[in-house]
């Protein structure tokens, strides 16, 4: 189960916070990481540090109506990796999300599952989205099996910068139906049982 507090989301693996200065290092070395950098089709970042800290220390001073950003904690408090949503439509209702567990020793082991779960559940019980959406790489099935398991549907493939991508939905309410999630399924099994 799942605990919202202030600037902490707790789930059952991972813990999302608020972006911290301490997080510039692993931030910058995984920005920089060729093989992570081509699984978010992003370019591969290229300048010295000091001229990386300089922008990142204004990113995380800024907070933007549209965005809201995450960094992972494995339960043992070690940064792991980010995620966020953004693109916040607030007319109709919709944002999209991304996520990197940026430290490969995590992988395939679920915590990219339940910081996705944990991040729905956040939007969903504390906003009025009702959509939330992503693009993911085509080829990148892992991630795909991911969001499939977090009920993200694909929909279509958008041809987008220098990949094409398998873009997935998932609705709040059939977010919440699922059996493991959200209040109103907790609420549903008591009055069935």
């Amino acid at each position: 189960m799942n605990t919202i507090e202030t600037d902490r989301i707790t789930g059952a693996k991972v813990v999302l916070r608020g972006k911290r200065l301490e997080d510039a290092a692993n931030d910058y070395a995984w920005r920089s990481d060729e093989r992570l950098s081509r699984l978010d089709a992003a370019m591969t970042l290229r300048v010295p540090y000091e001229h990386f800290l300089v922008s990142y220390t204004d990113d995380i001073s800024y907070h933007s109506p549209r965005r809201r950003r995450f960094a992972i904690d494995a339960l043992d408090g070690k940064h792991i990796g980010n995620c966020m949503y953004y693109n916040i439509d607030r007319l109709k209702r919709e944002a999209e999300i991304g996520i990197m567990i940026g430290d490969s020793d995590y992988w395939d082991k679920g915590y990219g599952t339940d910081a996705v779960n944990t991040l729905l559940k956040h939007i969903f019980s504390t906003t009025n989205i009702e959509k939330v959406y992503l693009h993911t790489l085509e080829w990148n099935i892992r991630a795909q099996q991911c969001f499939a398991k977090c009920g993200f549907v694909p929909l279509k493939k958008r041809r987008r910068y220098n990949g094409t991508f398998v873009v997935m939905e998932v609705r709040r309410a059939d977010w919440l139906s699922h059996p493991t999630r959200g209040q109103k399924s907790a609420v549903k099994r008591k009055q069935e049982g």
